[in-house]
């Protein structure tokens, strides 16, 4: 995974590239050899998004990798540097458990779940990666998971409650 600074942009976001794999396509002839990249982008306040890049050389896999992902950038709610609740969340054969952590934790996380959390500004979660290992579904199954993530006021207003009253039930 490598930190990548862009000349010339403003936008103040974070990239990410997790990583490049070779792929083939047999033909007639032989095999054709290109390259696939996944990259992630965020914020570091509550913004991310993921994308591919195919190409038959790497940087420019790479670059659009990059601007998939920045095409791809979603909203989430954070408390503050971790989650609100825990989550579980799929992609695929990828399970995804992301469990609020204290402050101080750190990103207890491994491999494509880490560079998502680093970009998308949680410095403190426990997450743990269940069946498929897969980049690419880890890291969907983690942007899914986040998005579904709700604060005790959205809750409060979609139910038409107070939050003490959502804090109540809890207990």
């Amino acid at each position: 995974m490598a930190d990548r600074e862009v000349a010339g942009r403003t936008d103040n976001l974070q990239e990410k590239l997790i990583g490049i794999k070779r792929v083939a396509k047999v033909v007639k002839g032989g095999r054709l050899f290109g390259f696939s990249a996944l990259a992630v982008v965020g914020d570091g306040d509550g913004s991310v998004g993921m994308g591919r890049g195919k190409a038959r050389e790497v940087p420019i896999a790479v670059q659009k990798a990059m601007e998939n992902a920045r095409r791809n950038i979603v909203k989430v709610t954070l408390n503050g540097t971790t989650l609100h609740h825990s989550v579980v969340a799929r992609h695929g054969a990828a399970k995804v458990v992301m469990k609020p952590a204290s402050q101080g934790t750190g990103i207890i996380a491994g491999g494509a779940m880490r560079a998502v959390f680093e970009v998308v500004g949680v410095q403190d979660v426990l997450a743990k990666c269940i069946g498929s290992r897969n980049a690419v579904n880890v890291v969907r199954a983690t942007v899914n998971g986040l998005r579904s993530t709700h604060s005790p006021a959205e809750v409060a207003a979609k139910r038409g409650k107070t939050v003490a009253e959502i804090a109540d039930q809890t207990k």
